[in-house]
């Protein structure tokens, strides 16, 4: 059994039900969308970044709110509950903008409670153990984005085209999950540093900085290592539209949404299975290697969707989109921490957060445009050219970030 502290148990199964909840929508999205709701190729990648961009916007504020607070959970209580109320509704949307309402006020929440949630996980981790941390709760995410779709799998089966009463149903998973937030026990940022003395072993140096690994600066301000990977984020998240896209050619080829949320629910038990281990790996080999492999695979298989025209060779390359999440996002939020002062890390996790979604919102509306004008094979290959090219540029600009220098264990403490 995986030795992790309460809060971080109890924040994974929080995040279990969450997604348990949106997963289960979020595959039939692009059909219900396109063919019950009659949207287009470019609505969908509006609906879909927009939410997103949202999402990640408010990441900002919520990170400076958590920074300053002393305690974080309602914050994280508000978030997950405007989503596990707004999320129903789209049982009863009659058109896309409605749809686009509830997908806003849906991330709006995940925007509220994403960047005080990533910042709680921070302080009951260590420098060795933060990459693990991390990952353990992707894992628990996309475990969450097993459940829901299979169980969505299971409903349609036995009630096909039911889709508004499988939406309206996910109340109950959301309810859950609000649940759990009231048992979860709050820890300061200025308990770091004691977490980090009770994990020292005889080949730790203890050593005082301001901030993570990327050091330097004034106290309390986000380095500079950590604002030009923030540049190259931003440029691999333009090839990186929505997920949207991938199901609405695999519910094409398929010729039916029936199966769709299996294939989703296969996809997250990649993501699931391999989310521990990449974060594993990057406090071992450093963050920017095990980053890049993740996004080399994301370029592999954009390229093949591109190439691909069959629902087994489509499907394959599906499956191992999965290690593209495996490696890259646990590790991604692992080396924001790293690089953040701790007194920073919400507002760094809120920065972050906020080049995703906006790239997001960018892409996706840019996809959906190639899509319509040249075809989805266009589509596709943009997005794998961009993400080769951000790949280059992680490995020319960024310093490897690890937890070990020198054969020993690093642990920064806060002063002041």
């Amino acid at each position: 059994m995986l030795r992790f502290p309460r809060a971080v148990w109890l924040l994974g199964w929080v995040s279990l039900a969450t997604d348990a909840a949106t997963e289960a929508i979020y595959p039939i999205l692009p059909f219900f969308l396109t063919r019950v709701l009659g949207a287009g190729a470019v609505s969908l990648g509006v609906v879909e970044g927009a939410a997103e961009a949202v999402n990640s916007v408010l990441k900002i504020w919520s990170g400076r709110a958590a920074d300053r607070a002393a305690r974080k959970r309602p914050l994280v209580l508000f978030g997950y509950g405007v989503s596990s109320i707004a999320r129903p509704f789209i049982a009863l949307a009659t058109s896309w903008t409605q749809v686009f309402v509830v997908r806003v006020l849906d991330r709006i929440g995940k925007g509220v409670r994403g960047a005080p949630r990533d910042a709680m996980l921070a302080v009951w981790t260590t420098p060795t153990t933060r990459g693990k941390v991390y990952g353990f709760h992707r894992a628990m995410d996309h475990l969450g984005a097993v459940v829901g779709p299979l169980l969505a799998t299971v409903f349609l089966y036995f009630y096909p085209e039911h889709y508004r009463t499988l939406f309206a149903l996910t109340i109950i998973p959301g309810a859950l999950a609000v649940t759990l937030i009231f048992f979860v026990p709050e820890r300061t940022a200025s308990d770091e540093v004691n977490v980090a003395r009770d994990s020292r072993r005889s080949s730790v140096d203890v050593q005082p900085s301001g901030g993570g690994s990327g050091g330097g600066g004034p106290a309390g301000a986000l380095p500079r290592e950590f604002t030009v990977f923030m540049i190259v984020l931003a440029i691999f998240t333009l090839g990186n539209s929505t997920d949207a896209f991938l199901l609405l050619k695999l519910t094409d080829v398929a010729g039916s949404p029936r199966f769709v949320p299996l294939m989703w629910a296969a996809l997250h038990v990649v993501k699931s299975a391999t989310s521990v281990v990449g974060g594993g790996w990057s406090d071992r080999i450093g963050r920017r290697a095990v980053i890049a492999i993740g996004w080399l695979v994301y370029a592999v298989v954009y390229a093949g969707f591109a190439v691909s025209a069959t629902l087994p060779a489509l499907l394959t390359w599906f499956l191992i989109y999965g290690f593209y999440f495996g490696f890259a996002e646990g590790t991604e939020k692992a080396l924001v921490a790293d690089l953040a002062p701790s007194g920073r890390r919400g507002f760094a996790f809120g920065i972050y957060n906020a080049v995703q979604g906006l790239g997001a919102l960018a892409a996706s509306v840019l996809f959906g445009a190639i899509w319509n004008w040249y075809g989805a094979a266009v589509a596709f290959g943009v997005g794998a050219v961009i993400a080769l090219g951000a790949t280059v540029l992680l490995f020319v600009t960024i310093r490897p970030q690890h937890g070990t220098h020198g054969g020993r264990i690093l642990i920064h403490e806060e002063h002041g």
